[in-house]
């Protein structure tokens, strides 16, 4: 088990006076696994798994942060690869980036995951295939897919009942619902402003109602540009779409291959509402893509309701928030990163 730093005392004071919300803070009451155990895994599969897993495989960045999270690090025997992309790892489990990779999702390394003789191995949803075969091998897998908040929520609580960790589990979801009710309680009479959330690579893209950063922008106190468009996941618009909802903020992923100045600065949004104000920001990815479905997600909202609403959720109350997070879950202080 790794260390958690203990927070400072005008952390714990600030956190005692202005963060308190119900269902945060108070004795996470789960049951332990009684072996064995089925579950029903996010492709609705029945997994029976025998006896507590000792060694862990996870295929997918999400999985293997909600692992960390979960106490779990030093029981994984491999992860996805490209590990030394994600600073989470880094600053919270750094023997992970020793570790042997299993591929991704696109190129999936049967042979080297199943040579690890994992107890446990979890899998995106687009890997089935391959956990058809590794079961066949007597490997127990969980496919997951957090897709949205719901999703994310549901992931928590599989692999917390699979690995025995539940009270852990349910530690972080009671955090994230009483971020969650605490900005429902500060947002309640403000006005939401449109956000427009552009993709990583391509500045017309964006996330539709049906994403996860939809999610995000609603529990933020904002409201989605492209909640209209519900039949697909990332979606291609025109610079004439853009201009037609006429966002008042314009949000890019936090790992965009473009910066907010390349926005303002372009001569295609002249008259958009959010360049003209100067109102283009950038997630942060100082530890995690907080405008992805990982467990430390609802960050994404607590960061962006203190841009769209610095008055009724101050940056401060923000931070705190998020030191909180990761020195509870992930040993660190996130403003010291």
């Amino acid at each position: 088990m790794k260390m958690k730093k203990v927070l400072s005392m005008s952390l714990a004071m600030t956190l005692a006076l202005s963060l308190t919300a119900p269902g945060w803070g108070k004795e996470a009451k789960a049951a332990e696994t009684a072996y064995p155990v089925t579950v029903t895994d996010q492709a609705g599969r029945e997994v029976t798994i025998e006896e507590e897993p000792q060694s862990l495989v996870s295929g997918y960045y999400i999985s293997t942060s909600l692992l960390i999270a979960l106490d779990l690090d030093e029981k994984l025997v491999g992860i996805e690869a490209k590990a030394d992309s994600r600073p989470i790892y880094s600053l919270s489990a750094p023997q992970l980036l020793d570790l042997p990779n299993v591929g991704s999702a696109k190129v999936f390394d049967l042979e080297g995951c199943a040579a690890l003789e994992p107890d446990l191995v979890i899998l995106p949803l687009k890997l089935q295939d391959a956990a058809k075969t590794l079961e066949e091998l007597g490997i127990d897998v969980l496919l997951v897919n957090p897709e949205d908040q719901g999703l994310l929520e549901e992931m928590t609580e599989l692999i917390g009942t699979a690995t025995n960790t539940q009270a852990q589990a349910q530690a972080l979801l009671d955090f994230s619902s009483a971020q969650e009710e605490r900005l429902s309680e500060a947002l309640a009479e403000a006005d939401k402003p449109l956000v427009y959330l552009a993709g990583n690579s391509d500045f017309l893209s964006t996330a539709g109602e049906a994403m996860y950063q939809s999610d995000m922008i609603r529990m933020a106190g904002g409201a989605n540009a492209a909640s209209e468009i519900t039949d697909t996941y990332w979606a291609n618009v025109s610079y004439e779409q853009v201009l037609a909802w006429d966002p008042q903020y314009i949000i890019l992923a936090s790992d965009a291959s473009y910066t907010p100045q390349d926005v303002l600065e372009d001569p295609n949004l002249e008259g958009c509402a959010a360049v003209e104000e100067g109102n283009v920001y950038q997630i942060p990815g100082n530890a995690e893509a907080w405008d992805s479905p990982v467990p430390s997600g609802i960050l994404g909202a607590v960061w962006l309701s203190s841009l769209l609403h610095p008055q009724e959720c101050p940056q401060e109350e923000g931070q705190a928030v998020m030191d909180e997070y990761y020195g509870t879950f992930y040993g660190f202080t996130y403003s010291e990163s």
